[in-house]
């Protein structure tokens, strides 16, 4: 289901055939690094992560991830969504690109559409975003996008702590 278009990108709903996307983009040495180790290994693994965790979000929550494709070619190139934690009050931005795509304004793009959907469509009242402490990039994009610094934060399956922003 498409969710937004921008001047470059459409963003939509991921499905089951995503699953060689997803599978890349999180084997991906700075989402591993970055993110976490989701332990995808196969296709199969990451369309069960997608039916356990993603599409489980769009019918309980009406948001959740959506990929994001070049609008001219089709081509998926990240992902940018809204994410509900089970161990979190607010609701969090979230973003992942292919390495190739990063430093060309994408993930602000898309982020800042998500932000706009999110507070303006869906009248979410607080969006926050995470972050690791050492990603300076995303912790750029983040300030960009008019988010600043709260509070460090520690989330069920991270190995260290998240920087929030807020």
């Amino acid at each position: 289901m498409k969710v937004l278009e921008t001047e470059r990108l459409r963003l939509r709903w991921l499905t089951l055939a995503d699953a060689p996307f997803l599978l890349a983009l999180m084997n991906e040495p700075a989402f591993i690094q970055n993110v976490a180790d989701r332990g995808l290994r196969t296709p199969e693994d990451a369309a069960r992560y997608i039916a356990e965790k993603m599409l489980p979000s769009y019918e309980e929550n009406g948001f959740g991830p959506n990929v994001v494709e070049l609008k001219n070619a089709g081509d998926p190139i990240g992902t940018c969504g809204l994410y509900q934690r089970p161990a979190m009050e607010e609701v969090d931005i979230g973003y992942a690109f292919l390495h190739p795509y990063w430093g060309r304004g994408y993930a602000r793009e898309a982020a800042a559409a998500v932000l706009h959907h999110g507070r303006e469509v869906l009248r979410i009242p607080k969006i926050v975003a995470l972050t690791a402490p050492t990603n300076e990039s995303s912790i750029r994009l983040l300030e960009k996008l008019g988010l600043r610094y709260e509070r460090m934060i520690q989330l069920e399956g991270y190995a260290s702590e998240s920087k929030l922003f807020a």
